[in-house]
């Protein structure tokens, strides 16, 4: 699976900062863009829901294989899962639909994808790129592509946030290297996560209710910590998505520290039979005595 990292946001503002205005483009585009099929290999967009693109696009790119090239570098920002409308916002730039005249991503989708992805480009110092920005698009009132998800400002499920923390499955090594680790952080459960849906664009996990085992709750009451897992669940899709590596369900042991009103998760284990160490600490850790309680 693809990740993220610091070189392709470099490489993705370095381009779309010498890029121009849309606006300056589009007459020329009018004049002289045909419709092509889009190829099985531009992985951003191929499959999108319609077959033919506009070459040059809204991006400037005038060849086939510049499409390819820059459409991959945001590979990686999907990866992510910052926002389900990101790839239908991205494409609508990359891989403009092939119609009588051209048609410019919303305003709104715009604002909505930016709200998400960009602090993922933060975590790395980069802003969102001035050809990104929003004020460029039309309104909504106009001709453009809208939001097909659920404005967060109205929905009941918080919108996934993109986490500038790629935590990933712990190797049990040792328990006592596990039992240091729950010492050291604020909360550990056992819990058991499932996956409510298969799509690509964002993957929703619910909180077993009934598979919740409380090794330590710290500074939480122990009966907020389901719902407070499940909020977890909901708006860190980077941490969940690397947890579950395409599973659809699985029982993990996780720690993590309590920040404001939410709870981050720094450590997770797969409860499994092979993981004899994790076994181990489990059934030590009732008995054990972290270094700060034992002076």
């Amino acid at each position: 699976p693809l990740r993220s990292g610091g070189p392709w946001l470099l490489s993705v503002l370095a381009r779309l900062l010498l890029w121009g205005s849309p606006g300056a483009w589009a007459s020329y585009l009018r004049r002289s863009s045909i419709c092509t099929p889009i190829p099985h290999h531009m992985a951003l967009c191929y499959d999108i829901g319609y077959s033919e693109m506009r070459i040059p696009n809204l991006l400037e790119h005038e060849t086939m294989p510049e499409v390819i090239q820059q459409s991959s570098s945001w590979l990686p920002l999907l990866a992510r899962e910052c926002h389900p409308d990101a790839r239908i916002f991205l494409c609508s730039l990359f891989a403009p639909i092939c119609l009588d005249r051209l048609i410019y991503p919303c305003r709104s989708l715009c604002e909505a994808v930016k709200r998400s992805c960009a602090p993922v480009m933060a975590c790395y110092g980069y802003p969102w790129p001035e050809i990104l920005n929003c004020n460029k698009f039309p309104a909504d009132h106009e001709l453009c592509i809208a939001a097909v998800s659920t404005d967060e400002n109205s929905s009941s499920r918080r919108m996934p946030r993109a986490s500038c923390k790629d935590c990933e499955l712990e190797e049990a090594s040792t328990a006592r290297e596990i039992l240091e680790n729950l010492c050291t952080n604020d909360f550990a459960v056992k819990i058991r996560i499932l996956r409510k849906n298969t799509t690509t664009t964002i993957s929703d996990f619910d909180l077993d209710p009934g598979r919740v085992e409380v090794l330590k709750h710290g500074p939480l009451l122990r009966t907020e910590i389901p719902a407070r897992l499940q909020q977890w669940l909901d708006i860190d899709a980077t941490c969940v998505h690397n947890i579950m590596r395409g599973t659809h369900t699985g029982v993990f042991v996780v720690s993590g520290e309590v920040q404001s009103d939410k709870v981050v998760v720094n450590k997770a284990y797969a409860w499994q039979k092979k993981n004899r160490n994790l076994h181990q600490a489990v059934r030590r850790w009732k008995h054990h005595r972290c270094p700060e309680q034992a002076g």
